[in-house]
Order: C-alpha cells, then sequence, then structure tokens
C-alpha cells in the first residue's frame, strides 16, 4: 500500500466527516467466538460418547 500524502490524509479525513454525517457512525459489532463446529454436531459427538460410555458400563455389570 503507497504511503499518503499530507493532502490525500486531509481529503480522506473531511470525506470520512462527510459520510459520517450522511450515514450516521458505524455500529460496532461485538464478535462472539462460537465454536468452528455446528450445535449438531457437537450434540451428535456428545451423544456418542455418553452413549458409548453408558453401553460400557452396561457391559461390565451384565
Amino acid at each position: 500500500m503507497a504511503v499518503q500524502t499530507p493532502k490525500q490524509r486531509i481529503a480522506n479525513q473531511k470525506f470520512a466527516k462527510r459520510n459520517e454525517k450522511k450515514l450516521g457512525k458505524a455500529k460496532k459489532t461485538e464478535s462472539k467466538s462460537s465454536l468452528a463446529l455446528p450445535n449438531y454436531w457437537v450434540f451428535g459427538l456428545l451423544f456418542l460418547l455418553i452413549g458409548g460410555g453408558v453401553l460400557e458400563l452396561i457391559s461390565l455389570f451384565l
């Protein structure tokens, strides 16, 4: 990226102020940290893990 000259920087600041007046201030969006897997995958994996553990416990006592 090229370095801005002082004239360009001033022009960009004026443009940004004009746009801000027209459109309003930009809302800050909070990015929530979410899991990389969808919920149904998480529930499926938990079902398999817990279900496997329960089956192992049943097979130990029978």
